[in-house]
């Protein structure tokens, strides 16, 4: 089984990505880990967890890493959590788990 299979879901219009993310890091890192208990991938985001900072940060960082536009990344649950669903648009399970593999730890 590939190490990030039980955080990415399939959907009609893309992916869904489970995060455990860490705010207020040294640097964002993406993937940083995977937690196995939670089932989610580990985030590290150098931006403050305050207005919103963090959340812009995450969007900028996963679009960065799956290729796609910031419009195609949204946080779908945990806007004010450390755990958070993000839905991808545009991508298909199988290249999410390549881009996560390839730029995973």
């Amino acid at each position: 089984m590939e190490l990030y299979a039980d955080a990415v879901a399939e959907t009609p219009h893309g992916v869904t990505v489970t995060l455990d993310v860490t705010a207020g890091a040294k640097r964002s890192t993406f993937p940083a880990g995977y937690n196995e208990w939670r089932r989610s991938i580990k985030c590290q985001i150098a931006a403050p967890a305050v207005g919103g900072k963090a959340n812009r940060a995450i969007t900028d960082l996963l679009a960065a890493t799956f290729g796609v536009p910031r419009a195609d990344v949204e946080i779908i649950t945990g806007h004010t959590s450390s755990s958070k669903t993000v839905a991808i648009a545009g991508i298909s399970r199988s290249h999410a788990l390549t881009r996560l593999n390839a730029s995973g730890t």
